[in-house]
């Protein structure tokens, strides 16, 4: 009896452990299952971010219209002062003072330089003393002269004499101008000795300090009007023809990347450089908007002919490889448009588009090369994203 019961006992703990391990195998089976699900949902939230709307405003659109586009030959050269001087010693000397320096304001008749004028006033007083003699000459041989004039109407002397003293009288007249003439000359060279400035302006460049020897011709300063500046530029010859006296010229200058300068053809040498075979053509600028710096690089084009043309900004424009291409907006999806591009407008900086669109179409202004052919485009809602990064796709929940 002892035996069955404990047969019994044993059957019984086999059943609850049995029962036991299929309880604690549910839960981990149903864990297997809610990883799948995550895993399932992540790679859906992949797959909508390919293809997630893309919501853009309306400013990042950009409608195409022919626009004015300017060609004409390619003008490079440099911004140069029409008014300018380059101050060299006129008599030798040491310098002793140089009053202005590089970029200073100066007026007409202002002193830039003092050069020692010691010698040169030994001159000065020298040629006055030897001018002075010479009146005193010219003074006593008119005397003399009159008194043989006398002596000759009385008849007591002879026409030799009389002669003579009109001759003596004639060569001290000479000795008087040519006194006359160095003195001046003397001053003038003292005059020399300050250097002073021709016209209102600016000192563009020093050349020399106190203590230095300054031979005649050494350059000294220099001195331009930076209200003068002109567009001093060069032409290929074989674009020459196009260039006409009276041509408007648009142009940017190195420092002043940001601006625009306009100007008109002013003049067209005759004849080329022997050395690059370019033609040198003078622009004079037109508005206040102008560069005060002598020297700097400039380039632009000569609006030879104007003509309608597709335009649009650089920065619509994305680019693999050698091609290029934009991101059109139709019904509402996106297109890649593949372009061919002309020249640059150096007024606006925009592109002519050759190939690959057509006025009216609507691109997107700042586009990014992430998008998608066939990409949606939602331009209804109010706060949305800019059109330069795609918007950020949706995280599944």
């Amino acid at each position: 009896m002892l035996r069955k019961t404990l047969i019994v006992l044993a059957i019984a703990s086999a059943l609850a452990a049995c029962s036991k391990d299929a309880k604690d195998a549910k839960p981990s089976a149903s864990g297997s299952a809610s990883a799948s699900a995550s895993a399932a949902a992540q790679a859906a939230g992949k797959a909508d971010a390919k293809t997630a709307t893309l919501k853009v405003a309306p400013e990042d659109l950009l409608v195409l219209q022919a626009n004015n586009l300017a060609s004409g030959p390619v003008v490079t050269g440099s911004v140069q002062p029409e008014r300018k001087a380059d101050l060299r010693a006129e008599v030798s000397a040491v310098v002793l003072q140089v009053l202005k320096e590089n970029g200073d304001v100066v007026k007409r008749g202002d002193i830039l330089v003092r050069m020692d004028d010691t010698a040169i006033r030994d001159n000065v007083t020298s040629a006055e003393e030897a001018e002075r003699a010479a009146a005193r000459a010219l003074d006593q041989a008119e005397r003399q002269m009159q008194r043989q004039k006398t002596l000759r109407d009385s008849g007591m002397t002879s026409v030799a004499a009389m002669d003579d003293a009109e001759v003596r009288r004639n060569n001290a007249q000479s000795e008087v101008l040519a006194a006359k003439t160095r003195t001046a000359q003397a001053r003038q060279q003292l005059q020399r000795t300050v250097v002073r400035a021709p016209f209102d302006g600016l000192v563009s460049d020093r050349k020399v300090s106190a203590g230095d020897t300054a031979s005649i011709g050494k350059e000294m300063l220099k001195v331009i009007d930076p209200t003068s500046m002109r567009f001093e530029g060069r032409v290929s010859t074989d674009k020459i023809s196009m260039v006409k006296v009276g041509q408007p010229v648009s142009f940017r200058v190195n420092g002043f990347a940001n601006q625009e300068f306009r100007g008109t053809v002013k003049r067209v040498d005759p004849s080329a450089n022997d050395v690059t075979r370019q033609v040198e053509v003078l622009v004079s600028l037109t508005g206040a908007n102008q560069p005060r710096v002598a020297g700097l690089y400039a380039e632009g084009r000569v609006e030879a002919e104007n003509t309608n043309a597709l335009m649009l900004p650089e920065g619509a424009l994305l680019h693999q490889g050698d091609k290029n291409y934009a991101w059109k907006v139709k019904d509402k999806s996106l297109v890649r448009a593949d372009l061919e591009v002309g020249v640059r407008d150096p007024r606006t900086g925009y592109f002519e588009i050759k190939q690959g669109l057509a006025a009216g179409d609507t691109v997107l202004r700042n586009p990014s090369s992430s998008f998608k052919d066939g990409q949606k485009v939602d331009t209804g809602v109010e706060k949305i994203a800019s059109a330069s990064a795609p918007a950020p796709a949706a995280q599944g929940k």
